[in-house]
């Protein structure tokens, strides 16, 4: 959710544009493991990350991006461009240790097979 987050409002707020916010999941089992977040604005300026310093209440969103995400970049397309990033859901941390007396509840994992959605902001 962060990720989408700052991507999101990067978007808005540095551009002035409209954002199209696309998720993409992989359909077969060897990209199933990695879910792919796409913002796409009708601005051609290229992102520009910047240091924060001190108490700034502003300049990390792509700094937070590039802790948070497996991978990320940008790309023009068409008359703007498109910022994305990548997390792979199969290298998720393993859930903290129950304490001793606490009863122990079985992990389940979420189902996949989620399609690709396109939502603006």
């Amino acid at each position: 959710m962060l990720l989408i987050s700052e991507l999101v409002t990067n978007a808005v707020v540095h551009t002035g544009c409209p954002a199209v916010l696309r998720m993409l999941f992989g359909p077969g089992a060897a990209e199933a493991g990695t879910v792919r977040v796409e913002v796409a604005d009708s601005c051609a300026r290229p992102p520009r990350p910047r240091r924060a310093a001190g108490e700034d209440t502003s300049g990390r969103g792509l700094e937070l991006v590039d802790g948070l995400a497996d991978r990320w970049g940008w790309k023009h397309e068409g008359a703007g461009k498109s910022i994305w990033c990548e997390v792979d859901r199969c290298a998720a941390p393993h859930p903290p240790l129950p304490s001793p007396t606490a009863p122990v509840t079985p992990v389940i994992p979420s189902p996949s097979g989620l399609t690709p959605g396109a939502y603006t902001a």
